[in-house]
C-alpha cells in the first residue's frame, strides 16, 4: 500500500470537438495559406520591379528637366551680359537689353556680378511684395560662395529662407574685362516645382553640394530650408561615385523605402525620389488581406460545421468526464448524474446508463463504510499504513436503552427491529449531522453508541519530533499541528454542542409523534432519551485494520479507551457532555476562561469561548495519576442557525430548543441539569475508579 499522494484532478486536454476542429483548420490553412502566400509573393516581386522602375524613370525625368532648366537659364543670362558688354558705354541700349531680358524671362529676380553689374527685375519684387534690398543682404551673407564661385566653383543655394517664396540661387564663374568674377541668378524655383509636383505616393526633392533642400514637392519644406544631409538616401549617394542608382534603404523612421537618385554634373546638385516600400506594396497588401478574409470566412463556415457535428459526441463525453471529476473527488452525489440521458439509443447511452448504475454503488458502498475515509481513499489523500496521529476522540450513549429496547419490543412484538432501526437511524442521522458539520469523522457505530474522532483524516505529520531543537522548522511545524490540535478539540465540541440541541429537537418532535397517534392500535411513538457524551484528545494509532476481505479505518490505544471512559462517566457525574483533563489543557490558555488567562479571553477567541465546570471527583489514569472531568456547560457564542444552516439552508431555529446552547443557553452546570431533567449526584458516594467502563473501543 502507498501513502497519501497529491491531489489530482484528471483534465482533458483535446476534446474531440477540438481535434475535429483542429484537423479542418489545418487543411484550410494550409491550403488556402500556401495560395495566399505563393500570389502574394508573386505580385510582389513583380510590383517591386514596377515600382524601382517608375520610381527611377521619375528620378531620371526630374533631373534632365533640372538640367535643362538650368543650363537654359545660365545660357540666357550669360547671353543678355555679353549683349550688355556689346553695348559698351551706351546706356540706353543696356537698359532696354536688360528690360527686355526680364520681359521675356520673369521667372529671373535679379543678375548681379558683385562690383560691376546689378540688374534687378524691380517687377519680380512688386508682384511678389518684398524688397530688392533682400538681394544684396543674400549675398553679404554668402561671401564664401562668393568668393569660391569667382575662383571657379559652381553653385545652386535655396533663397526661399530669406525671400519667403521659392527663389533659387545660382552663382556661376564669369569672366570680364580680363577678370575673374561670378554670375549671380535669382530666378524663382515655381517651374521645378512642378516637376517635383505633388499629389503623388512618391516624393520627389532637389539637394545642392550641402545637402540643402533646394526644391521639394512640400512648398513648406523648400521655404524652411531644411537639410536632408542625414537622410540615409542621400548618404547613399554621396557615398556612390556612380551617377544615378536605386536602391531599398530604411528610412530614419524605421520603415523601408525604395529610393533613387541622380547627380547633376552642374554645382553638384542631386535630384532622388523615394517612396515608402508599404505603399508601393500596399495593392499586394489589400489583395492578401482579401485573401486572408476569405480564408478566414471558409475556415469559419468549416469550424462551425464541425462543432456542431461534434457537440453531439463531446458534449456528453464532456458530461461523463465531469461526473467522472466528481467521483475522483469523492462526490458521489453530485447532481451531474441527474443530466446524464439515460434514452439515448447509442454508444452514449449505455455509458449514461453504466455511470448512473456505479453513482449508486458508490453511494451505497460509502454507507456501509466511512462516507470521509472513502471520499479521502477516491481522493488519493488517506495514509493507508498504520500511523499515531494526535486527534479528538467521541464517545456517545443513549440512557437506558435497554429499556428503551424492551419497550418497543413489549409494543410492536416481531416489528419491533424495524421500528427500532428506525428510531435509531432517525436519532443518529441528527447526530452525525453535527458531527460532519463541524469535520469529525465518524469511526463505527456500536449499537446505540458512535464513536467519532476529529482530526484522524487531516494531512499532519509527527515528523518534526524527530528533527532537532536547532532546526528552525521544528518550532514552525510545531506550532502548526499545535494550532490544528486546537482547532479539532474545538470542533469536536463544537459539535456535541450542537448534539444538545439536536436532541431537544428530536424529543420535541418526539413527543409530538407519539401524542399524534397515541389513538391508533399498536400506536407508533418515539421515546423521549438522553445521552451521554465523552470526549478525549490525545495520540492514537490510525490506520486500516482487519483481514484481506474485510477491513475499517480506525483508531485505537490509550486515548480511544479514555474517550469511552469519558462518556461511561457522564451518569455518575450528572452531565450530558464531559471533556478530560488532556482536552481542557489544550483550551484552558485561549478558550476557557481560568485562572491561566486571568479569566479573559481575546477577542479572536470569543467565538470559541467555551464555559465548563470542574467535576469535584478524581480518578486514576495509569500513567498520568489522578485528573478531573469537566462538564461542557455550553459556548455562549454558538449561533444555531449558521451552524445547521450550512447543511441545510432552510433550516429554522426552535425556539424552545434554542434556550439548550448560545446566548440563551446555560450558564452553570446545575442549569444544564435542570433543563435536560439530570439529577444531581452526590459527589460524596461518586467512586469514577469503580465506575468504569469496561468496554475498549478499538
Amino acid at each position: 500500500m502507498k501513502n497519501v499522494s497529491d491531489k489530482k484532478t484528471r483534465n482533458v486536454k483535446f476534446s474531440i470537438g477540438l481535434k475535429l476542429i483542429f484537423i479542418i483548420s489545418v487543411l484550410v490553412i494550409v491550403s488556402l495559406g500556401t495560395v495566399t502566400f505563393l500570389v502574394s509573393y508573386f505580385m510582389s516581386a513583380d510590383l517591386q520591379v514596377t515600382t524601382e522602375e517608375n520610381n527611377f524613370s521619375t528620378t531620371m525625368k526630374a533631373a534632365t528637366t533640372v538640367e535643362n532648366e538650368l543650363s537654359s537659364i545660365r545660357s540666357s543670362v550669360f547671353l543678355m551680359l555679353d549683349m550688355l558688354n556689346a553695348a559698351g558705354s551706351s546706356g540706353v541700349l543696356m537698359r532696354q537689353t536688360s528690360a527686355y531680358f526680364f520681359e521675356r524671362n520673369q521667372n529671373i529676380a535679379a543678375v548681379v556680378i558683385p562690383g560691376n553689374r546689378n540688374l534687378v527685375n524691380n517687377r519680380f519684387f512688386v508682384s511678389n511684395e518684398i524688397e530688392a534690398s533682400l538681394v544684396d543682404d543674400f549675398i553679404s551673407s554668402h561671401a564664401d560662395e562668393v568668393s569660391r564661385s569667382e575662383s571657379g566653383e559652381a553653385f545652386v543655394l535655396n533663397a526661399a529662407p530669406s525671400f519667403g517664396i521659392p527663389v533659387l540661387v545660382m552663382m556661376y564663374p564669369w569672366r570680364e574685362g580680363g577678370l575673374n568674377e561670378t554670375a549671380i541668378i535669382f530666378f524663382t524655383s515655381n517651374l521645378l516645382s512642378d516637376t517635383f509636383g505633388t499629389g503623388s505616393a512618391s516624393v520627389s526633392f532637389m539637394i545642392n553640394h550641402e545637402g540643402d533642400l533646394l526644391v521639394h514637392s512640400d512648398i513648406e519644406l523648400t521655404k524652411a530650408g531644411a537639410s536632408m544631409a542625414k537622410s540615409p538616401l542621400v548618404q547613399i549617394m554621396r557615398a556612390n561615385n556612380d551617377e544615378n542608382r536605386q536602391v531599398l534603404f530604411t528610412g530614419e523612421d524605421g520603415k523601408e523605402y525604395f529610393g533613387s537618385y541622380c547627380k547633376i554634373a552642374t554645382a553638384d546638385i542631386g535630384v532622388l525620389t523615394t517612396i515608402e516600400r508599404a505603399t508601393a506594396l500596399k495593392s499586394v497588401t489589400n489583395q492578401t488581406k482579401l485573401n486572408i478574409y476569405l480564408a478566414l470566412a471558409v475556415l469559419f463556415i468549416a469550424i462551425m460545421g464541425v462543432f456542431f457535428y461534434s457537440k453531439t459526441l463531446s458534449k456528453p463525453l464532456s458530461l461523463l468526464t465531469d461526473v467522472a471529476d466528481e467521483i475522483n473527488q469523492g462526490n458521489f452525489e453530485t447532481t451531474l448524474f441527474d443530466k446524464l440521458q439515460t434514452k439515448r439509443r447509442d454508444e452514449i447511452g449505455v455509458l449514461f446508463e453504466s455511470t448512473k448504475n456505479e453513482q449508486n454503488i458508490l453511494n451505497t458502498v460509502s454507507k456501509l463504510t466511512n462516507k470521509g475515509v472513502a471520499k479521502a481513499i477516491v481522493r488519493k489523500e488517506i495514509n493507508f499504513e498504520p500511523h499515531l496521529k494526535d486527534v479528538t476522540i467521541f464517545f456517545s450513549d443513549i440512557r437506558g436503552f435497554t429499556a428503551i429496547s424492551d419497550g418497543f419490543n413489549n409494543r410492536f412484538g416481531k416489528d419491533s427491529p424495524r421500528e427500532i432501526i428506525g428510531f435509531l437511524n432517525d436519532y443518529m442521522s441528527r447526530m452525525v449531522n453535527c458531527i460532519t458539520l463541524t469535520g469529525g469523522n465518524v469511526d463505527k457505530f456500536e449499537g446505540d453508541a458512535v464513536m467519532a474522532v476529529w482530526g484522524v483524516l487531516r494531512e499532519d505529520s509527527l515528523e518534526y519530533e524527530e528533527m532537532a531543537d536547532s532546526n528552525p522548522l521544528k518550532k514552525e511545524l510545531k506550532s502548526k499541528h499545535e494550532a490544528h490540535v486546537k482547532s479539532d478539540a474545538i470542533n469536536a465540541i463544537r459539535g456535541t454542542i450542537a448534539m444538545r440541541y439536536a436532541l431537544m429537537e428530536y424529543n420535541k418532535e418526539a413527543e409530538a409523534f407519539t401524542k399524534a397517534h397515541e389513538k391508533e392500535p399498536l400506536a407508533k411513538y418515539k421515546p423521549h432519551i438522553r445521552i451521554g457524551c465523552g470526549l478525549n484528545s490525545g495520540r492514537a494509532t490510525v490506520g486500516f485494520m482487519g483481514s484481506y476481505d474485510k477491513m475499517e479505518f480506525t483508531s485505537i490505544g490509550d486515548a480511544v479507551n479514555l474517550a469511552s471512559r469519558t462518556e461511561s462517566s457522564n451518569k455518575p457525574c450528572g452531565t450530558d457532555v464531559l471533556i478530560t483533563e488532556d482536552t481542557y489543557n489544550l483550551l484552558k490558555y485561549d478558550f476557557i476562561k481560568s485562572e491561566f488567562n486571568n479569566f479573559t479571553i481575546k477577542e479572536e477567541n470569543k467565538k470559541d469561548e467555551i464555559i465548563v465546570e470542574v467535576i469535584p471527583v478524581t480518578f486514576e489514569v495509569k500513567g498520568k495519576g489522578k485528573q478531573h472531568f469537566y462538564g461542557v456547560v455550553n459556548m455562549p457564542q454558538f449561533d444555531i442557525e449558521a451552524f445547521f444552516k450550512a447543511g441545510d439552508p432552510n433550516f429554522v431555529v426552535d425556539k424552545d430548543c434554542a434556550k439548550s446552547v448560545g446566548p440563551n443557553g446555560p450558564k452553570t452546570l446545575a442549569e444544564v441539569r435542570k433543563l435536560l431533567g439530570i439529577p444531581t449526584p452526590d459527589f460524596g458516594g461518586v467512586n469514577l475508579d469503580a465506575e468504569e467502563n469496561k468496554v475498549t473501543a478499538s
